[in-house]
């Protein structure tokens, strides 16, 4: 059994589509895990105030006309925020997708939410550590079932969830608490949710693209300081501005 010193929240987002900057959510499941093993499950549907594409709707199956009577996400965000207070976060892609844009819809609405302190275990990062495959395949691999409903939010973190245990059940060498799992397949050491920054082996922030790419960010603002204007004005998500403004406020308290 799972091991657990606080919470962890595994969470699935459907959405408008897939920029991290632009994108809206149209569907949030959540379902936390508690220390005693038991679970609290939390679904919306939430307005995106946009239209969805049909593209994306042919995905997860939300149109327009199903969420225009659901909250926004600033109306719904306090009881999201509340529901994972304390809580470790656990999903499949969720570091490189979910997370980041709930967190540019935190943003959005104003709202203060911390995550750094918590732990983040990602259920594709473990299968693709020791089984690379898909969230489909990786339900019948792990469960020996075929996977249904798929793409349908609730649905989706539920299998998460399963191919989750699973995995415990089958790589020993990740042990039985979030802390043992993340020491097995290592943890992301991240500046922004985006990944537009990275650390380097100093520790300092570093950009993770374009003509920089690998310059320590502090080392750019003070040769370039229209780079941030640059940066600022440009189309990247709200958390990777907001860290360059914490960067560029440390660097200017040094002078």
């Amino acid at each position: 059994m799972l091991k657990l010193n606080r919470p962890i929240a595994f969470i699935d987002l459907e959405t408008t589509g897939i920029s991290l900057s632009n994108d809206r959510i149209v569907e949030i499941a959540i379902i936390k895990i508690l220390p005693d093993g038991s679970r609290q499950v939390k679904r919306k549907l939430i307005n995106p105030e946009m239209p969805i594409p049909k593209e994306s709707s042919d995905i997860h199956g939300i149109t327009d006309d199903m969420v225009k009577e659901a909250p926004t996400f600033k109306q719904a965000g306090n009881e999201i925020k509340m529901f994972i207070d304390n809580c470790d976060m656990g999903g499949y892609n969720s570091n490189r997708f979910d997370i980041p844009i709930l967190m540019e819809e935190f943003l959005r609405a104003d709202m203060d939410v911390d995550l750094s302190t918590r732990k983040m275990v990602d259920v594709q990062h473990i299968f693709y550590t020791m089984e690379p495959r898909t969230l489909t395949a990786a339900y019948k691999f792990f469960c020996q079932k075929e996977m249904v409903n798929a793409h349908s939010a609730e649905a989706d973190v539920d299998a998460t969830i399963d191919v989750f245990m699973a995995q415990l059940e089958r790589y020993k060498n990740l042990g039985d608490s979030v802390e043992s799992i993340l020491l097995a397949i290592g943890e992301d050491k991240i500046v922004d949710y985006a990944r537009r920054f990275s650390f380097n082996e100093k520790g300092l922030e570093v950009f993770n693209f374009g003509k920089h790419k690998g310059r320590p960010v502090i080392d750019v603002l003070k040769a370039e300081p229209q780079y941030y204007d640059w940066m600022m004005r440009g189309d990247f998500p709200l958390h990777t501005k907001q860290k360059l403004t914490e960067i560029l406020n440390r660097t200017l308290l040094k002078r």
